[in-house]
């Protein structure tokens, strides 16, 4: 054979090889293909199960052996969405995203706001029909239970009747009360309320001075933080007529239950609460600290029947013998009578600058001058 043909043959067995090899990578090629392809409809299916099985418990009741029954709030102007989210958060339904595409696929619509009872075995469908026959507006059905909050009060000392009166525990409050979070949805729920006391720097708790003095009752099924959004929307109701005399005083909500917060401890009545308030205005004016000896109790978190000269000197922003102003906020809940007589003061022209209580007989002396005030408090306290 010449070299010739036998480079005819080389050449010819090279291109069989190359057809050979392209052959079994397109076999190769396309076995892998089938196993993907397979693979995919493999998952699909089995994705496919699971979110049916998925979709078939979220539309089953939540816990079908429930024999409790839940307090769950709707807010007004809540939208379906919204609904979905509280009711999952509430654990009502197993899932918001599920419960959104039952109503869509039925087309229900004109849920209404307000209180529901609601209970864990319920269907979707019995959920459904509640929503769209409407709310209560306030909790119905028997109290388990009150929880009294007194005119004058703490937060912490709130937390105290809280966990004496119901199942929840003064810490889970307290903590509560720090929970930024949830002061941030109710400012934004009540924006003319909040708003002052959440610009405060170094408050110890936003909701001082905010959970308004009344008997409030505890239900079946209802959360803390239901309760507390019930005192809040008290506190709100109350000050509504309000808020238009604090813009012409040109006052904050916060600084006039900061001040509202004094009053409500230094008088007894209406007329001594007034003329009290007529004071700390004239100190304002003098630039002189309002010297209130339960802004500093509330800095030293005690109760004292007197305070030394290194109390009130505790270096604490809530501290007004040392700090010029209101402080940062309110030091306990005040009455309605307190607020008012804050927003009301009198014989602001009379021009005093002291005040006197004797705790003996609850009697109020007024001065215009600290020698006038000292000889009338040796007086008083012999």
């Amino acid at each position: 054979m010449s070299q010739k043909d036998e480079k005819k043959d080389a050449l010819k067995r090279e291109s069989q090889d190359k057809i050979t090899t392209r052959a079994r990578e397109r076999s190769v090629a396309n076995h892998i293909a089938y196993w993907i392809v397979g693979v995919i409809a493999v998952l699909a299916v089995i994705v496919a199960i699971i979110g049916f099985n998925y979709v078939n418990s979220s539309l089953q009741p939540y816990n079908s052996n429930s024999k409790e029954d839940m307090i769950v709030k709707i807010p007004a102007g809540s939208s379906s969405k919204d609904i979905a989210k509280t009711l999952e958060s509430d654990k009502v339904i197993k899932s918001a995203t599920v419960f959104n595409y039952y109503i869509k696929a039925h087309n229900y619509t004109d849920f209404q706001a307000g209180y529901y009872t609601f209970n864990q075995s319920m269907s979707m469908s019995d959920i459904v029909n509640q929503l769209q026959k409407g709310g209560s507006a306030e909790p119905t059905g028997t109290s388990s239970n009150t929880v009294l909050v007194r005119e004058g009060v703490t937060i912490d000392q709130i937390g105290d009747q809280i966990q004496k009166s119901t199942k929840f525990k003064k810490s889970d409050f307290l903590k509560l009360m720090k929970d930024q979070s949830y002061m941030k949805q109710l400012q934004k729920k009540y924006p003319e309320l909040l708003d002052s006391s959440m610009a405060n720097k170094n408050v110890r708790y936003h909701l001082e001075g905010y959970l308004f003095p009344a008997t409030y009752g505890v239900f079946k099924g209802m959360t803390l933080k239901q309760l507390v959004d019930q005192m809040v929307a008290k506190e709100n109701t109350v000050l509504q007529p309000y808020y238009s005399q604090m813009k012409e005083k040109d006052m904050t909500v916060q600084e006039t239950l900061t001040l509202a917060s004094l009053v409500e401890r230094e008088g007894l009545n209406m007329k001594d609460r007034q003329k009290i308030a007529g004071v700390f205005y004239n100190r304002f004016d003098a630039n002189m600290p309002l010297q209130s000896d339960i802004s500093v109790m509330y800095a030293l978190n005690t109760h004292k029947t007197s305070l030394s000269n290194k109390d009130t000197s505790v270096k604490s922003p809530y501290n007004l013998y040392k700090n010029r102003g209101y402080g940062p906020g309110p030091f306990n809940s005040p009455s309605l009578q307190s607020i008012q007589a804050t927003l009301n003061p009198t014989d602001r022209s009379a021009g005093y600058l002291y005040f006197f209580a004797n705790l003996k007989t609850g009697k109020v002396t007024y001065s215009t001058t600290f020698s006038q005030h000292q000889n009338r408090y040796d007086t008083l306290d012999q």
